[in-house]
Order: structure tokens, then C-alpha cells, then sequence
């Protein structure tokens, strides 16, 4: 047997005490992930007996932080980013501050140096984009409109994230004025922060520009080959080549770069079947990285200040949990989707290992501070799946103990209505066409390609302000509530098309519709098999799975109920 195995033991033991310990926490009602870190504790450094290569678990982790990210770019078209970027970018941006403030002080009031506290509260500002995808991928509201806010906002944070590890290094002498080369720092921030926009902006315009047209014709000419081993090839190294490519050349993060990646092959007919074969391999990389995390993690730091920890967890769960909700209601969205991007970012993860890992090697943070975020880190990931599943609870008991709250869901909102002026010959019999992402614009294509009237339910503001520019009829606002579907004269519809949510809120749209329309047809679209199945029998209506296939049934089978006229 040969002697220099490490790769095949890291794996062999990773994967399998993730199966045992994630099966364990399964059976005891608590997400999986929590047995991940586990057995990466189990198996790390601070505890006795086998003890994992740390560096090449490391590596292993950021495979899967490639796939994952791949996996979201084939889901998450340029469009989408765009269309939040009102809500992604200022409140990325406002609640990055707002934590890196709060650790910030925390860490000045603890006495460490201002340079420490700085990378501190940089530390717990950034969420991890494993941890959230996850998230909303087990409740299906990845692509949902609440989905996508979450997302762009987490991509805005990791661009900022690249920013500042590539500018901390020049900054080191600067937070530390008594260190030899101050000046030199002074002199050259400027000049490392234009080269680092320069690359980013050449990566980006590299990637829409020449990406989108080469990686679709080369999943093309593979799937010509009629090899399933040759595409599944072809998607694994195009997410791995281009995110280390992005980083050698361009000193994006790999996450970065594969997420562009999978935006643009998501141009391809084929990319739907690319996210299937890709799937399997960014489960089981994705568990290596919640290991990689558990190895990192001292268990003695619970005991030595367990204070701090506590603090440090506040702020992440807490602090930015509070941040972004008053951040999202601000701009006038949804509590629902409030508290779902607060629940997003109520963690933190990769950004946070690597840029404490900067900070120390720097000498700029000290090794406690590495202690207390990892800390913090195991905690608020293990905390999160439970914030997630308290969502619905937490927005009922608020709603029904608030008073203020109700007022904010009833605030006067000129999206939440439609105009005086839309034309009521096409508010009877109408589509109320519920999103309008991927599937949704399509539908609504075919619909004003024939002629058919509609009207669009949307909660992203800045989608109902462009359709209400086009002339097209838009209310903003969740559809699972009574009042958004009423102002979109579903009484008077002829069918409610539903093409994102999850099944619970597909269930309370249709009960709505039918208590004020009972001869309404619906139509809903699940995200997978078994969401269809559990739609079917609950008999919500007519269910459709898949994407581009998908659109194009439903336009097709809306056209065919609705072309003969209205019942």
C-alpha cells in the first residue's frame, strides 16, 4: 500500500463521518450541516486521534465552492443580477458597514489595535455563499424573487470581498503606523486600487463579451458527441478552469469566476442538462467544505471566552440580521422578503477564513481573533437553518403582535396598485401571471404575441417599474397575499399562472384565487419532481416542471385555453 495516501484519507474520513454524524443530526430533527462540522472537528487538529491534511481539505472545500457556484450561474442569468441591482448593491454596500462598525467596536472596546478591529469587523460582515445557497435551495426559493435578492446581494459582497483582499496587504503599513513603509503604502494604494477595478472590469467584459458566445457553442459541439461522460467532463472543467484561470489572471476569487462561468453556458440550450450532471459533484464538495470548517475550529476557545464568542455570534446572527431587514424594508419591499434576506445573512464563511488567515499572516489580527471567528462561523451556520425554518412563524407573530408592521405592509405604495389609467377591457378574463424571471418573461412574450391580456404579480420593484414603462400592467408585492392578488383582479381573471414560490406559497395563492374566482384555472410550475407531486395531490391545479421546456408548455397550454376567448 502506498505510504503518501492523504487525499484518499482526508475524503475517505470527511465522507464518511459526514454520512454517520449527518445522519445522526437528521434523525434528531436538526439539519444536517451541523453533523458536517462535526466530523470535521472529529477529525481536525484540536481533537485526538485521526487528524485530516487541513491544507488539502482546504482545496477540496474550494472545489466545491466552484461547483456550487457554477451550479447558481446556470440558474442566475445577467438579467436577474440586473434586476436587482437597485436593492443588491446599496444595501450589500450599507450593511457590510454597518457590521464591519459593530465588530469594529466590539474589538476596540476588547483594547485591540485599530487595524485589528478593522479586520475584524470586515470578517463578520460578509456572508457565506455556501451556506446560503443551500439554504434556499432545500426550500426551493433559489429562483424565486426573494431568491435572487439574496443572491445578487451576496455576489456584491464578494466582489467587495476581492477588493479588499487585494488592497489589504498595501494597507498593512498604513493601519500600523509605527511599521516601516507607511508612506510606500500611502503612495501605492492608489495605483493597487486601479489596477484591481481595471482587472475585474477586463474579467467581467472578457467574460460577457467573448464567454457567452464560446463556452455555449463548446457544451454544443460536446453534446453533439451524444457522450454523457464527455459532457459531464466538459461542464466540470469549464467551472474549474475558468475559476482558476479568473484568479491567476485576473485575481477574481474562484467562486467569482465560476459563477460568471455558469452565466454565461446558462446561454445554452443545454444548460439546464449541465446543472443535472453537475449536481452529485457539488453535493459531495459541498459537504467537504462544512468538514474543511469544523477542522478549522478549537472547541477550547468555547471555554476560554466564552464571552466573546457569545458577542461575536450576536453580531452575526443579530447585528446583521437587524441591518439588512431595516435595510430591505427601507426600499420599500416586503417583510417576508425582509427577513429572508436577513436570515441569508446571518452567517458567516469562506471570505471570513481567508481574510482572518490575511489579517494574521499580516500581523494585523491576532490569533484569537482567527479563534473567534471561526467560532462564530460554526455557530451562526449551524443557527442558520433553523432562522431560515422560523421565517414564517417570526413574520405571523410579528404581523399579529405589531401594529407598525401591519401599517408597513399597508404602507401607501404607488407600485402596489395599478394605474388609474390601465385600460379595464383587459382586467376581464385576463392571465394573472404571477413572477416574471426566466419562465415568466417567456409566458409573457407568447401571451402579448397573441394578443391575450394579463397582468403581472411581482415582488422585485424595479422588474414592475420597467413592465409598467412598456405599458404592460404590473402590481409589486408577494401574490400570497389576499391583497396583492386582488389588486391584479383575480376575480375577474380566466386563469392564475404561477411560475416560482414554494409549495406552501403556491397553496395560499390558489386558495385565495378560488375563494374570490372558484371557476379560475391554475397553472403552477414546481422547481422539481417531488414539489409537483406534493402539488398534485394537494389538487392545486395544472403542474409543470423544468425550465426552458417548461416555459415553452405553458405558453403553448395558455395560448390553447385562452386563444378561443375567456369562459
Amino acid at each position: 500500500m502506498p505510504h503518501d495516501v492523504n487525499l484518499i484519507a482526508i475524503m475517505a474520513a470527511g465522507f464518511g463521518l459526514a454520512l454517520l454524524l449527518g445522519f445522526v443530526a437528521a434523525r434528531l430533527r436538526m439539519p444536517p450541516l451541523v453533523g458536517y462540522l462535526l466530523a470535521g472537528i472529529a477529525i481536525g487538529p484540536a481533537t485526538p486521534g485521526f487528524v485530516g491534511d487541513m491544507a488539502l481539505a482546504a482545496q477540496l472545500a474550494e472545489i466545491g465552492v466552484m461547483l456550487l457556484m457554477f451550479g447558481v450561474g446556470l440558474h442566475f442569468s445577467m438579467q436577474d443580477l440586473l434586476a436587482v441591482k437597485r436593492i443588491a448593491v446599496p444595501g450589500a454596500l450599507v450593511q457590510i458597514a454597518a457590521a464591519t462598525l459593530l465588530g469594529y467596536g466590539l474589538a476596540q472596546w476588547w483594547g485591540w489595535s485599530a487595524g485589528a478591529a478593522l479586520v475584524f469587523g470586515l470578517c463578520l460582515s460578509v456572508a457565506s455563499t455556501v451556506v446560503l445557497l443551500r439554504a434556499l435551495e432545500a426550500r426551493g426559493q433559489l429562483e424565486t424573487a426573494n431568491g435572487s435578492i439574496a443572491v445578487g446581494w451576496l455576489v456584491v459582497e464578494d466582489l467587495v470581498m476581492v477588493l479588499v483582499l487585494v488592497l489589504l496587504p498595501p494597507l498593512a503599513g498604513l493601519l500600523q503606523p509605527g511599521a516601516a513603509g507607511a508612506a510606500e503604502a500611502s503612495g501605492s494604494l492608489l495605483a493597487t486600487v486601479g489596477l484591481t477595478l481595471a482587472k475585474v472590469a477586463a474579467f467581467v467584459i472578457l467574460m460577457l463579451v467573448v464567454g457567452r458566445r464560446v463556452f455555449p457553442r463548446v457544451l454544443w459541439w460536446v453534446a453533439g458527441t451524444g457522450s454523457r461522460e464527455l459532457f459531464t467532463l466538459c461542464v466540470v472543467a469549464v467551472a474549474v478552469g475558468v475559476a482558476y484561470g479568473s484568479a491567476l489572471l485576473f485575481d477574481v476569487s474562484f467562486a467569482l469566476g465560476a459563477f460568471f462561468a455558469g452565466m454565461m453556458m446558462r446561454e445554452s440550450e443545454y444548460s439546464h442538462r449541465a446543472a443535472d450532471e453537475s449536481l452529485p459533484l457539488r453535493d459531495a464538495f459541498s459537504v467537504l467544505f462544512f468538514v474543511s470548517v469544523g477542522m478549522l475550529f478549537d472547541p477550547q476557545v468555547l471555554l476560554d471566552e466564552p464571552l466573546k464568542v457569545l458577542a461575536v455570534v450576536a453580531i452575526i446572527v443579530v447585528g446583521k440580521t437587524l441591518a439588512a431587514v431595516a435595510l430591505v424594508l427601507l426600499m420599500r419591499y416586503p417583510l417576508n422578503t425582509a427577513l429572508t434576506v436577513g436570515a441569508s445573512l446571518a452567517q458567516i464563511g469562506e471570505f471570513s477564513f481567508i481574510l482572518a488567515g490575511l489579517g494574521v499572516a499580516l500581523g494585523l489580527l491576532p490569533v484569537q481573533g482567527q479563534s473567534l471567528i471561526l467560532a462564530g462561523a460554526l455557530i451562526s451556520i449551524a443557527l442558520n437553518s433553523l432562522l431560515f425554518a422560523g421565517l414564517a412563524p417570526a413574520q405571523a407573530w410579528i404581523l399579529r403582535r405589531s401594529p407598525w408592521a401591519r401599517r408597513m405592509e399597508q404602507r401607501d405604495d404607488p407600485l402596489s396598485e395599478l394605474p388609474a389609467s390601465t385600460d379595464q377591457a383587459g382586467l376581464q378574463g385576463q392571465v394573472v401571471l404571477v413572477g416574471h424571471g426566466r419562465v415568466g418573461r417567456l409566458v409573457a412574450a407568447a401571451l402579448r404575441a397573441q394578443g391575450l391580456p394579463f397582468v403581472v404579480a411581482e415582488q422585485q420593484r424595479e422588474l414592475v417599474e420597467d413592465l409598467r414603462a412598456q405599458g404592460v400592467a404590473a402590481v409589486c408585492g408577494d401574490a400570497a397575499e389576499p391583497a396583492v392578488l386582488i389588486q391584479a383582479h383575480v376575480a375577474r381573471a380566466a386563469l392564475l399562472l404561477v411560475t416560482g414560490g414554494d409549495s406552501l406559497q403556491s397553496r395560499r395563492m390558489v386558495e385565495t384565487a378560488r375563494a374570490l374566482n372558484p371557476s379560475i384555472r391554475v397553472m403552477l410550475r414546481a422547481a422539481s419532481e417531488d414539489e409537483a407531486r406534493l402539488l398534485r395531490e394537494a389538487g392545486l391545479g395544472e403542474v409543470y416542471v423544468a425550465e426552458q421546456s417548461l416555459a415553452e408548455q405553458l405558453s403553448a397550454a395558455v395560448v390553447a385555453q385562452l386563444r378561443p376567448g375567456p369562459r
